[in-house]
């Protein structure tokens, strides 16, 4: 940002760690260079752009936060949702779908809290949850380990759900101290063999009081594996045009990360009624994204109306909602990827194991979703029904 001071500037992160092989002066030199040419060209265009977004931006920007509102707006937004969803959906059908969600979610909810042993109603527990110290960690380094240290069960169980698992490895990092104000809790950053660089599941390490451990088994198979980093790792390896590596349709990709969240009660991560209800809080989230997204650009509701459905029905810290809030408007449609992808996941798998009986492979059924490469969900559809054919004749 402008006001990141020269000393921290992220810029310059890569000429402070030049190996030891660089002479000392040599590298004082190149560091001098780089200051320079931030003071000189990168602070002033800074400055600039911060004048632009207060000065003239800002001042003419929309005033209601709907998509809808903007001209032609209804249509716009539609087919935002047709985009983000690759189905033929309109923003009232995925309204009744996500409130339909948070109903069926709260209830399983509510029976994992009595297995918590708690005596009293959801939103005691939600605020329990919140507040009590002993679910957040004391340092970002034993938010990290954590962090570290499921990913490790997580990768020790990948071969028995798997038949093809990525060569590209992963490690876990800490959101970088210059962006990690307002960022996400958790976010992967791909990887590339070619460059000899691993993929990053990133955990934002501030503002400790925010970050749930509970939270954080499911944050982790979203962003780590079996999610974001197998899948685009996958992608990246197969042979075929460049397309079918890159492409990211997010209901593809963001429903595959959800439905590994999912996939982490049969792989065994969630070790306790806390846990769980973490990762049952972080699918409410998703159903929430739902109802607050159309509600937003399609209903005309207001931040507080929207706020309404995560305070009420999820662990969710007030930092993460605020933020998540402020993505929704900022981003419309973008958000209802994650829900409506894992859903059709989720039927596909049980359309193929109720048509496999006793021969459906769990393994095989995951290569089938994740080495054609990131598609429509209308073409991983026809992509299963084929799948479930030959197995047939195969059997």
């Amino acid at each position: 940002t402008a006001a990141t001071p020269l000393a921290e500037d992220p810029l310059l992160a890569p000429l402070r760690a030049l190996p030891a092989s660089v002479p000392a002066d040599r590298k004082a030199a190149l560091i001098a260079e780089g200051e320079a040419v931030l003071k000189a060209k990168v602070a002033p265009a800074r400055a600039g752009f911060v004048a632009f977004m207060q000065d003239e931006y800002v001042p003419h920007a929309a005033k209601s936060l709907a998509a809808s509102d903007l001209p032609d707006g209804k249509r716009y937004y539609a087919f935002l949702v047709k985009r983000y969803t690759t189905t033929d959906m309109t923003p009232d059908q995925v309204h009744e779908i996500g409130q339909a969600e948070v109903r069926r979610i709260r209830a399983r909810m509510e029976t994992v809290m009595k297995q918590a042993g708690f005596d009293g109603d959801l939103p005691a527990f939600l605020a329990y949850l919140r507040k009590d110290p002993k679910f957040y960690a004391t340092s970002r380094q034993q938010l990290l380990e954590k962090a570290s240290e499921i990913a490790k069960r997580a990768d020790d169980q990948l071969p028995a759900h798997f038949g093809t698992l990525p060569r590209l490895t992963y490690g876990v990092r800490p959101v970088p101290a210059s962006i990690e104000k307002g960022y996400t809790t958790g976010r992967y950053f791909g990887g590339d063999p070619k460059a000899g660089r691993a993929g990053g599941l990133m955990i934002n390490t501030s503002e400790l009081d925010q970050r749930a451990l509970y939270e954080l088994p499911a944050l982790v198979l979203h962003e780590g594996a079996p999610g974001h980093h197998v899948q685009t790792s996958l992608a990246q390896e197969q042979a075929g045009p460049e397309f079918r590596k890159n492409l990211y349709f997010s209901a593809f990709g963001e429903g595959w990360g959800l439905y590994s969240e999912w996939l982490g009660e049969e792989m065994g991560i969630y070790r306790d009624p806390y846990e769980l209800f973490g990762r049952l809080s972080y699918e409410m989230w998703r159903a929430c994204r739902l109802v607050a997204d159309t509600g937003i650009h399609a209903k005309g509701w207001s931040l507080d109306q929207a706020r309404a459905c995560f305070t009420d029905n999820t662990a969710l810290s007030p930092t993460n909602i605020e933020v998540e809030l402020k993505r929704y408007v900022s981003w419309p449609g973008q958000a209802l990827s994650y829900k409506i992808g894992e859903l059709k996941i989720l039927e596909l798998r049980k359309r193929a194991e109720d048509q496999l009986g006793p021969k459906f492979d769990e393994r095989a059924f995951h290569d089938l979703v994740l080495l054609g490469g990131s598609t429509p969900l209308a073409v991983l559809d026809a992509r299963t029904d084929a799948w479930i054919a030959e197995r047939k004749k195969k059997s």
